[in-house]
């Protein structure tokens, strides 16, 4: 998949940022990658803790960018054997 899904929980609070990019990534390929736009400064504890017992990645992390307030999460979807030992 080449193009990137993007969740836009702006104005959300916990948990709704988590549970949004959960159920989109319910329906992606592993190695698809998912853009997270939130207001909830939260985001920054629990996406990553969330993606890191789900086998998911975060490639980068904004703030600010473009709207006050405003955070971007990218997030590579992690495929069943992306945790698996080594």
């Amino acid at each position: 998949m080449d193009e990137m899904v993007i969740v836009d929980a702006r104005g959300l609070l916990c948990p709704m940022p988590v549970i949004r990019v959960q159920e989109a990534i319910a329906c992606l390929p592993a190695g698809s990658r998912l853009q997270l736009v939130a207001t909830d400064p939260g985001v920054h504890a629990d996406v990553p803790a969330w993606c890191r017992v789900h086998g998911h990645a975060i490639i980068a992390v904004a703030n600010n960018d473009d709207v006050a307030d405003t955070i971007r999460m990218w997030i590579r979807v992690g495929g069943p054997c992306d945790d698996a030992p080594k």
